[in-house]
This record gives structure tokens, C-alpha cells and sequence, in this order.
């Protein structure tokens, strides 16, 4: 690493860290707002149930898009510069769902805030690219802390400010956050221009060779695309649920929706432990923890909203560490490739989530909440088994 390197680990290391966490955070909430608030967009802008469950997946597809076909250009384009010009479009997008009162145009909307807001995705591998790798797990755990955050504050924060004043005012709010954090980063943001000097064709047309080049991206892909399924699809209904059969306001959904955020907590630890080189012992155990939190959430003993409520901070901190174990495996496979295994670890797993989001407003329709926690469980069920297979396999992943 050269002198100029070695500067910025201590500025990160330092501060910038953490700034960069904030950053990604308020980046990455922009695509869980809408995630409580299903039922009054779908009244405003006359969608259906299953139609509003749809607000979600359409976002997680574009970021699934942004993913294989944006991330990948901070392999060639410097990255401070794609940054900006990433926060510059989702403040765009986010105009756009503010004033917009048909259905198709917000759905659209909402694909184009997914694909912009893969910014979050190129600050994880610059803050890689920047750190040692015996603190690598630690330093990535704390950016992803800060990733986790917005997306588990975001759903509260949303049925607050909608029960306060409108559905619309938290993207008004997040347009303010994403320009403070944009004039901050174009301040403090280190520069880093790419060795490669590949075409951006040549760029996509590497992601399938580099994926089939890495069992353990494969495996680690599968593993929290199964998670992040079964995350999206309890998120998705839990406000349907609370809504409709305890008869919860917008406030008591967010006071409710606050618990999941306390999971964030759980990212630098996963770090520090991957860091030590127990990465396959809690990959189970994360796993472990999905399984438990589906069968809670169904029993949920004579509809005790205390039971729901430790649901899903198991839940929420069984998904938070799996995630950051498998950048950490990831991440220490091939630095010059790392912001496209990156988005290829991160675009699997979030079509996951798209699927678990869809799926959401078909199952509770057809089947109410029993409908939901049985989907969680078997799939939680059937990734812990394919999980065990590591054991028997060689070089399947890290230990």
C-alpha cells in the first residue's frame, strides 16, 4: 500500500468511517420508506393490496439493476465523482414520487430510485479498499452498522412522519439528508481512481466469469438471498398484520418497527468475529436465528405482540450478521475485482428480497400471517441444510 494509501486508512480510521456509515444509511433507507406505509400509498394512488405490495419489489429490482450494471463501473471511473453523481439522481427520483399521483409513474419512480441508490454499494468496497485486512471485518462491520440502520429506521421513521403530516413527507425530509450528506462528501470523500482500464461492455460481460470464479460468492449469495427473502417478506406484511388485526396507527406501527433497528447493533460484532475466523460457526447460527424468529412470529401465544417484538429483533440480527460474514468472506477474494463482487453478492441477495416483498401481498391475501411465518420457516429450513453441506465440501467457505 503506498504513502497516499496509508493516509487515508488513518483518516478513516479516524472519523471519515463513521461519516461514510451516515452516508450509507441515508442512502439505503430510501428503498424501505414505502415498506410501512403500503396500505396509504396504495389509498392515494388506488392500487389494490397486492398491486401495493408490489411499491417494494420494484425497488429492490432496480437496485438489483444498479447493482450489476452501475456498481460495476467503480472498477473503472473514479469513485468519489460517481458517488455524487449517484446522490445527484436519487434527489431526482425522489422529487418525482414526491409530485406524482398515478400509480404506474410512482412505480417507476421507485424502480429508478433502486438503481441510483447503489451509491451505498460503492462506499463498502472504497472503505475495503482503504482498510488493512486484519481490521477489514471490523471497519466494513461499522459502515454496514450505519447501512442497517437506515434500513431499520427507515420503516418507523416513515409511519411517523406519515402519521404526523403525509406518506410524502419522509421523502421530502430524505431529499434534505441526501443533500447534507452530498455536500459533506464532496468534502471529506478521499479520491480513488481505478487501475483498470477496461471497457464498461468488457465490465458486464466479466460479472458471470467472476461469479462462477468464486464458490464462495455462490454460496454466500445464496445464503443471504434466502434471508433477505424471508427479511422483505416479514417487513413487508408485519404493517398489514398490525394494521388490520390489532388495529395499530401509523405511530404504533413505527414505535413497533423501531425494535428492528436495535439489530443493527449486532454488524460490528459479526465483524469482529469473522475477523477471528469463526465465519462458518456463525453463519449457522445466524441462519439458526431466521428459522427461530418465523417460528416465534407464527406461535406469537395468543397474539402477544411481546413475542412479535422479539420475532423480529431475532430476525433482524440473525439477517444483519449474515450479511456483514458474507462481505467479509467476499471481500478477501479478489481486491481488483472487489466492487464487482460486490454487486454481484449484493444484487443476488437483494432479487431475494424483490421475491419476498412480491410474494408478500399474494401470501397475506390469500393466507393471512400463518401464510407468511410458514414460507419463512421452510425456506430458513431448507438454506440451513444447503448450509451443513459446507462441512463436507472442500474450499466451500471460509472458517
Amino acid at each position: 500500500m503506498n504513502t497516499t494509501e496509508n493516509t487515508m486508512v488513518v483518516e478513516l480510521e479516524s472519523g471519515l468511517i463513521f461519516i461514510l456509515a451516515l452516508a450509507c444509511g441515508s442512502i439505503v433507507a430510501n428503498l424501505y420508506y414505502a415498506q410501512t406505509l403500503i396500505l396509504a400509498i396504495g389509498k392515494s394512488l388506488n392500487l389494490n393490496l397486492q398491486l401495493s405490495g408490489l411499491i417494494v419489489t420494484v425497488t429492490q429490482i432496480g437496485y438489483g439493476i444498479g447493482l450489476l450494471f452501475i456498481v460495476p463501473l467503480a472498477d473503472i471511473i473514479e469513485n468519489k465523482r460517481l458517488i455524487i453523481g449517484l446522490l445527484i439522481l436519487i434527489c431526482i427520483c425522489l422529487l418525482s414520487i414526491i409530485f406524482v399521483n398515478t400509480g404506474i409513474v410512482f412505480l417507476l419512480s421507485c424502480l429508478l430510485l433502486g438503481v441510483t441508490a447503489v451509491a451505498a454499494q460503492i462506499i463498502i468496497p472504497l472503505v475495503a479498499h482503504f482498510t488493512p485486512l486484519e481490521s477489514r471485518g471490523k471497519s466494513v462491520g461499522i459502515v454496514m452498522s450505519g447501512l442497517l440502520f437506515g434500513i431499520m429506521l427507515a420503516r418507523p421513521l416513515a409511519s411517523l412522519f406519515a402519521d404526523l403530516l403525509s406518506w410524502r413527507a419522509i421523502f421530502i425530509f430524505s431529499i434534505c439528508l441526501i443533500l447534507g450528506v452530498t455536500t459533506i462528501l464532496c468534502i471529506v470523500l478521499p479520491s480513488r481512481i481505478p487501475e483498470h482500464k477496461m471497457r464498461y461492455k468488457e465490465l458486464v460481460a466479466s460479472l458471470p466469469k467472476i461469479l462462477q470464479a468464486h464458490p464462495i460468492l455462490q454460496r454466500r449469495a445464496i445464503y443471504h438471498s434466502a434471508l433477505f427473502g424471508i427479511f422483505s417478506l416479514f417487513w413487508t406484511s408485519i404493517a398489514i398484520e398490525l394494521i388490520k388485526n390489532y388495529h395499530y396507527s401509523q405511530i404504533q406501527v413505527a414505535i413497533f418497527a423501531f425494535v428492528g433497528a436495535a439489530g443493527a447493533l449486532a454488524a460490528p460484532i459479526a465483524g469482529n468475529i469473522a475477523d477471528k475466523g469463526f465465519t462458518r460457526f456463525a453463519t449457522g447460527v445466524a441462519i439458526a436465528m431466521v428459522g427461530l424468529s418465523c417460528l416465534l412470529a407464527k406461535a406469537h401465544f395468543g397474539n402477544s405482540i411481546g413475542i412479535l417484538v422479539i420475532a423480529a429483533l431475532i430476525l433482524d440480527v440473525g439477517v444483519s450478521c449474515n450479511l456483514i460474514l458474507g462481505q467479509r468472506a467476499i471481500f478477501a477474494l479478489a481486491p481488483q475485482v472487489r466492487s464487482r463482487l460486490n454487486g454481484l453478492y449484493m444484487a443476488i441477495f437483494f432479487m431475494g428480497g424483490a421475491i419476498g416483498s412480491g410474494l408478500s401481498g399474494y401470501l397475506y391475501a390469500k393466507g393471512g400471517w400463518s401464510y407468511i411465518t410458514n414460507m419463512g420457516f421452510y425456506t430458513s429450513l431448507i438454506v440451513f441444510i444447503y448450509f451443513l453441506t459446507e462441512y463436507f465440501k472442500k474450499g466451500a467457505d471460509v472458517k
